[in-house]
């Protein structure tokens, strides 16, 4: 199914189940993020977490929980319905019993007729319908928590299913991921947000987790839940901006999308940032991806570690993957068949490595991949993201380097992607004189945003650590540097100090080199950067931005039109050859 045969189911009107003649609250959440921010995260470090032991010795245990009044309760039942509700699990789930015996467990359920509630090693209770859109309270006598149970839903002639809650569970993200986030300085953000398959608490499932501080409210929808968005609305963690949901049974392959309540109440169907996998254009939604790729390159990589850079030669083929071979009737080689061919040929001509041109996820081939709608999966067009992984070892196994265009100064306007992501200005800058490129009609990320610095810091990482390639290629660092590069006077910023440099992006560029190099020092960073810009491949603490090298943009055109010429001619053209090395070093 295609993401615009989706509507967007609009939110039920909220039907008080309050007694006649009692006035009732109105939702928690006005839209202005003042609910989203005051919401208690109850985030705790995740098993997965390196820290996790640490963390969780060190939280206090926790309070008895409140149970909350009629006018709280009436109040947060009232948000649900109307998708409102910044943390559903404060209502849903398992709580304590107002009498203080048992637990009362809360179903949302919509278009269900009844629902059952199945607590592990106890008999089954009915549950009573508490609100006509879909919610269903049952009372379990002498349960404590935490409570394992799951529920048995009667749709009617649609049919009766077992149905895993999961309003049962806790956080999936800790409060340190929040923390470093919010300063930019989460390295493996990858490893927290973004849709992970794992197991909470006996069950199996995937968690899913997305920055949109700015939206009312966050459902993820799928072809587990017939891309219904009221059936899964995630928990805000406070004023992070996260939104969380762990769901049971959702596994490897599966495809999903977050649907997104902005300030306006518009619904829009979003694809992940963080999607390790995405469907094959046009089709746009993101897959649930598991690795189970066992690499084979530790030998590559111990001597590639080992190897000084800068005291040995490099010569790299550049590639475009979709049109450098293709197969019968013009088909387009899968991973393997290209690793195959492209190892073997790139060895016999001597190419040290291969640079591909983007192979990040991009909806539309025309761009060479450098319109990039995402950032962790690579082009389905050719494979999975095992198979690209596989590419990458047997290019390693022929003695070939990879090197991957990224592309960090801009992104398209697909409004599914990263644009107006939860309704607002997120990714880009508001302002078009600093947030649209005038050149690809695209915009321009907010470099001066943590978690949007965080997210091409991780993205960097992400591809030397995960597919283990040897370096980045960044592109169009020319376009980042200067504020009015290709504008006209009155259609850009001045910086601070009165001047045209991109200072935010600056100070993005040297901490991507500084990390990049630190946390993977076999790897190289080079900058397709074409103007005097002064101190490009030098190290950061003098000054430099830090790459490890800079593409070499003219040679390749010098050369082409040197060779261009009558052979009888060319004698008086050999400066074409010499100038690209000499303006390198001038």
């Amino acid at each position: 199914m295609s993401p615009k045969d989706r509507t967007p189911r609009k939110p039920a009107a909220a039907k008080s189940s309050a007694p006649k003649g009692k006035k009732t609250r109105t939702p928690a959440t006005a839209g202005d993020g003042s609910a989203a921010a005051a919401a208690p995260s109850g985030a705790v470090a995740t098993p997965q977490d390196p820290a996790s032991e640490a963390q969780l010795a060190a939280v206090p245990a926790p309070e008895a929980p409140v149970v909350p009044d009629a006018a709280s309760l009436q109040r947060d039942v009232d948000a649900l319905v109307a998708r409102d509700l910044a943390d559903p699990h404060a209502l849903l789930g398992a709580h304590p019993s107002p009498d203080g015996d048992g637990l009362v467990v809360r179903a949302w359920r919509p278009d269900a007729f009844a629902v059952t509630v199945h607590p592990e090693g106890g008999a089954p209770v009915e549950a009573e319908r508490l609100h006509d859109a879909g919610l269903f309270q049952a009372t379990v006598p002498g349960a404590g928590l935490p409570l394992r149970y799951h529920l048995g839903v009667d749709y009617g002639q649609h049919g009766s299913f077992e149905v895993r809650d999961p309003y049962r569970h806790a956080p999936t993200v800790g409060e340190l991921d929040l923390h470093l986030m919010g300063e930019g300085r989460h390295e493996a953000l990858w490893e927290k947000l973004g849709a992970h398959v794992t197991e909470l608490d006996g069950e199996r499932g995937t968690a899913f987790a997305v920055w949109a501080p700015n939206a009312r409210s966050v459902s993820v929808v799928g072809e587990f839940d017939g891309w219904d968005g009221r059936l899964h609305p995630m928990r805000s963690l406070g004023a992070s901006g996260v939104w969380e949901l762990f769901v049971p049974g959702v596994g490897d392959g599966q495809p999903y999308k977050y649907e997104i309540r902005t300030q306006d109440g518009t619904l829009k169907l979003n694809a992940d940032p963080f999607a390790f996998r995405t469907q094959v254009p046009p089709e746009t939604d993101s897959v649930v991806h598991e690795s189970t790729y066992e690499w084979r390159d530790d030998e590559w990589t111990a001597r590639r570690d080992a190897s000084d850079h800068l005291a040995g030669p490099m010569s790299v083929y550049e590639v475009h993957l979709p049109s450098w071979r293709r197969g019968e009737g013009d088909e387009l080689l899968s991973y393997a068949d290209l690793a195959d061919q492209l190892a073997d040929y790139a060895a016999e001509m001597g190419f040290t490595h291969v640079e591909l041109l983007p192979v990040m996820g991009h909806p539309f081939p025309g761009s060479w991949g450098y319109q990039v709608t995402s950032y962790f999966a690579p082009t389905p067009r050719h494979g999975s993201p095992d198979d690209f992984r596989a590419f990458v070892d047997r290019m390693h196994e022929r003695g070939v380097g990879v090197l991957l265009d990224w592309v960090p100064a801009h992104f398209p306007r697909d409004s599914w992607a990263l644009a107006e992501f939860d309704g607002t200005a997120l990714y880009e800058h508001a302002d078009p004189r600093r947030g649209s490129h005038p050149d690809w009609g695209t915009l321009i990320f907010n470099f001066g945003r943590n978690e949007v610095r965080n997210f091409l810091l991780a993205s960097a990482l992400y591809w030397v650590k995960e597919f283990h390639v040897d370096g980045l290629r960044v592109d169009a660092v020319a376009s980042m540097l200067y504020l009015d590069y290709s504008r006209k006077e009155g259609e850009w910023v001045p910086n601070v100090h009165g001047g045209r440099e991109d200072l935010e992006a600056v100070a993005f560029l040297k901490e991507m080199n500084e990390v990049v190099y630190a946390r993977e020092p076999g790897t190289i960073t080079a900058a397709e950067e074409s103007t005097s810009w002064p101190g490009v491949s030098r190290p950061t603490y003098v000054g430099g931005l830090g790459f490890g090298f800079k593409w070499n943009m003219g040679w390749m055109h010098d050369t082409l039109e040197y060779f261009q010429q009558d052979p009888i001619h060319r004698r008086y053209h050999h400066h074409a050859l010499t100038f690209s090395l000499h303006y390198a070093f001038s």
